[in-house]
């Protein structure tokens, strides 16, 4: 039996999926929501800026780090089940961040809410994939896309009308009604699991992952603070690296690994992998320099840049639905490579921008980045779900989730990276703030990570290019040969 043989869960389809992307975006919003209010926390817990940045990195560190683990829990004991364990201890964490009094406790409270937030992300796709037939299939996964790009995207503007009238704890609290109420409706709705696997959990692997995953993100993130040349940040990079390679040849050799390796044989899946990790790096670029843009060198204030920056996400909302039901009619190979065009039309115009930009201008490309977001999310996360096993699909959306957080984090370290690196340069000594007395100096880094962000967008689409042509030609030397 499959849940489209299920009369109640077919009834109740829409439903659910409204449950997991209200927890899609609740975990999505968290990782950069509290960027706006480290101000606010290092002032009132009376701590340097720098150390409330860990509030951000550990979230992030932690959701990477664990997230193939609950991906493959999900497949063995259900992913219905490890979803809700996670609502309740990502509602709970939420919780313990908001009572938090110290920069301890608030860091092992957002452990807490990590763990639970990738509790949800490593399972939400694959119950959706389970749940819809494949005729709603793109738009349903087009709508869960949405809810994550909504929540990476929408982080600075939600948390600053938080911020203008209520304390930083609420942007934590905000989390405890949405969650509760659902709770109380997924309870009740969500199916029992029918597909689980009788293995074993990887441990060794799942302990090598999370390692690396830590010494790369300490790696990354430390050195665009102190510079690469550092030798513990070598050896955190170094160490990562080797890590990794051990990980992947203990993965091909084990029965049950925690990483399904054969996935990644199936050339649409890795090329879509590859794609989706491509966007979000490049989106990363736009969510670091974007509102430094707007408010600095535009002069708008923080709830004008709010509105301006959301047209990216609102573009997106409209787009992303109708994107995800197209593909289910045409395909989604081809809205992709549109869609990834278009992200490079966006990011190449936003490079172009300076001083005395109109206003309407710098918002027409954020638009247009929301619309090619939207044209190419929804069909790639079709792409990767549609071509799992349904025993793997927790494993899949898992690597999915995976892909997109560390995307994130590449992102971020590169637009700094390459930001700081463009100012120093230009000014002749080493730069690690904005100058605001030196706008020039910004705009010159900001024109490079743009144009650096449409050439990644640029080798996806290539890469997408290619392969439609490839489908193409195999298709034409089929119907001679049947001829």
């Amino acid at each position: 039996m499959t849940y489209q043989d299920d009369p109640r869960t077919q009834k109740n389809r829409w439903l659910i999926l409204v449950i997991i992307n209200l927890f899609t975006f609740m975990a999505t919003l968290d990782g950069s929501i509290v960027n706006i209010a480290l101000p606010s926390i290092s002032r009132e817990l009376r701590l340097p800026v720098a150390q409330t940045e860990w509030i951000v990195t550990a979230y992030l560190m932690t959701i990477c780090a664990a997230i193939l683990l609950f991906g493959k829990l999900g497949d063995i004991v259900g992913k219905i089940k490890v979803f809700r364990i996670g609502m309740v201890i990502f509602t709970f964490g939420s919780l313990l961040c908001g009572l938090s009094d110290s920069l301890s406790a608030l860091i092992f409270s957002r452990l807490v809410q990590a763990l639970g937030a990738s509790m949800t992300m490593a399972n939400n796709q694959g119950i959706v994939t389970d749940v819809f037939p494949a005729s709603e299939r793109g738009r349903a996964l087009g709508l869960s896309g949405t809810f994550v790009s909504l929540g990476i995207i929408a982080g600075p503007s939600l948390g600053g009308l938080i911020l203008s009238g209520l304390g930083w704890e609420y942007i934590f609290w905000v989390n405890i009604p949405v969650g509760l109420a659902a709770l109380a409706i997924g309870w009740r709705i969500l199916p029992s699991d029918l597909t689980k696997l009788r293995v074993k959990i990887d441990a060794a692997g799942s302990a090598a992952f999370s390692a690396f995953i830590l010494l790369l993100f300490a790696g990354l993130l430390l050195g665009q603070q102190y510079g690469y040349a550092e030798w513990p940040i070598v050896a955190s990079l170094v160490g990562a690296l080797l890590l990794f390679v051990w990980f992947i040849r203990y993965e091909r050799r084990i029965e049950a690994p925690l990483l399904q390796l054969s996935l990644f044989r199936h050339p649409m899946f890795s090329l879509s992998i590859i794609c989706g990790f491509l966007v979000f790096v490049s989106n990363s670029c736009f969510n670091i320099i974007a509102p430094f843009y707007v408010q600095d060198i535009l002069g708008l204030s923080p709830s004008q840049a709010g509105l301006l920056m959301m047209l990216f996400p609102m573009i997106m909302v409209v787009v992303a639905p109708l994107s995800g039901a197209l593909s289910d009619r045409i395909g989604s190979e081809l809205l992709t490579f549109a869609g990834l065009l278009v992200l490079v039309v966006a990011q190449l115009g936003l490079a172009r921008l300076h001083q005395d930009s109109p206003v309407a201008l710098a918002g027409a490309w954020m638009a247009l980045l929301g619309l090619g977001s939207g044209l190419f999310q929804s069909p790639n996360n079709s792409l990767i779900m549609s071509k799992v096993p349904k025993t793997q699909l927790g494993t899949a959306g898992s690597i999915n989730g995976l892909i997109r957080n560390v995307g994130m984090v590449v992102g971020i370290t590169l637009a700094t990276t390459t930001l700081f690196g463009v100012m120093s340069v230009k000014a002749g000594f080493r730069v690690k703030d904005f100058d605001l007395a030196r706008p020039d100096l910004f705009l010159a880094g900001m024109h490079v990570v743009f144009t650096t962000a449409a050439a990644i967008c640029l080798a996806g689409a290539a890469l997408t290019g290619w392969r439609l042509w490839s489908a193409k030609r195999a298709n034409r030397s089929g119907k001679l040969r049947s001829s």
